[in-house]
């Protein structure tokens, strides 16, 4: 299989979606990969669709009374039947089309807005599912790859700064404000591309998670392009 993906230790590449739901992560490895080449015009559906919003959830019944070409319908069959073999396994995946996400610039040393390389957290067991059928792609790194923002001094200092209760509680605000789950990422490291048609599935932090959260982040999107994607 040629992949930039089967190099790194910290992928795993399944060929079907029960492999995909059914492996361990386990060591480095927490992301998988139904790796696919996906045969459909995604980009005939993203053209008949309306965007309300910046980000627009698009439900079935909206894709089913689009009228599509032959190559058109044959990529609205691969969504509906990702939907609903996420759906059944127990997910809730939302079909998004997206504009862009809402930046945070409050702070000018430290963002929380998914553009920044982050983990995701639960408080139940469970994973992030995703996959771009249009438009740019997600970016994931190595662990090894990137330096939790709070332990860097000088951000660090800056959040002590704008933290205005006791000193025991710090932990807690940085927790609560969600300063935890984002990333520096090391000099001179190339992020992994999830590319397009590919369902990944992404650990998360929770109490029951044997693998480290798998940083990732969502992309700068292509001018005047839409984004179209699965995510739960």
């Amino acid at each position: 299989m040629s992949n930039t993906f089967s190099d790194s230790s910290q992928i795993g590449i399944v060929s079907t979606f029960s492999e995909l739901i059914h492996t361990d992560f386990k060591g480095e490895m927490n992301a998988l990969c139904w790796y696919r080449n996906l045969d459909g015009d995604f980009n005939e559906i993203v053209a008949h669709l309306s965007l309300k919003e910046n980000i627009t959830e698009v439900y079935t019944e909206d894709l089913i009374a689009l009228q599509l070409s032959e190559n058109g319908n044959r990529a609205r069959e691969i969504i509906l039947n990702d939907l609903q073999l996420l759906t059944d396994f127990g997910a809730s995946p939302s079909l998004n089309l997206l504009k862009c996400y809402e930046r945070d610039d409050e702070f000018d040393f430290i963002s929380t807005d998914v553009y920044s390389f982050h983990v995701d957290r639960s408080p139940i067991a469970t994973d992030t599912f995703l996959c771009t059928y249009h438009g740019a792609a997600s970016d994931i790194i190595a662990n090894s790859q990137a330096e939790q923002k709070i332990l860097i001094p000088e951000i660090r200092a800056k959040l002590k700064e704008l933290h205005d209760g006791p000193k025991e509680e710090f932990e807690n605000f940085l927790t609560e404000n969600y300063f935890d789950l984002h990333y520096q990422v090391h000099k001179d490291v190339e992020p992994i591309n999830l590319g397009l048609g590919h369902l990944w599935r992404l650990a998360v932090d929770h109490p029951k998670q044997q693998v480290l959260p798998c940083i990732h982040r969502a992309p700068i999107e292509n001018e005047g392009e839409y984004r179209l994607l699965l995510i739960c």
